[in-house]
């Protein structure tokens, strides 16, 4: 276990960026077919899982704009229900 030990009188000050997860992203992304609207995520790291989860969320024709961090996805124009099993046996979290 890690921890941060701080000693002195001096008070902290300071800003720490809380990265993206990847646990978490991923049922998130599969739960953007939910909706037909825009759902905008920020935070999203840069993975490989991410990138798969989102071409195969474009196969079965969501909108997928990814900027840095941050996706926009809507699910208004669905194309099929069948994800590709090609490209879903390469992902550690397939059964999202």
């Amino acid at each position: 276990m890690q921890k941060l030990k701080v000693t002195g009188g001096a008070r902290l000050v300071g800003e720490v960026r809380a990265s993206g997860a990847k646990n978490a992203a991923l049922p998130i992304l599969a739960a953007s077919l939910l909706t037909a609207d825009d759902l905008i995520l920020d935070n999203v790291p840069l993975l490989s899982d991410i990138r798969t989860m989102g071409s195969l969320l474009e196969g079965l024709g969501m909108r997928v704009e990814r900027d840095g961090e941050t996706m926009v996805l809507n699910a208004k124009q669905l194309t099929t229900t069948e994800a590709p099993y090609e490209l879903v046996k390469t992902m550690r979290a397939s059964i999202v």
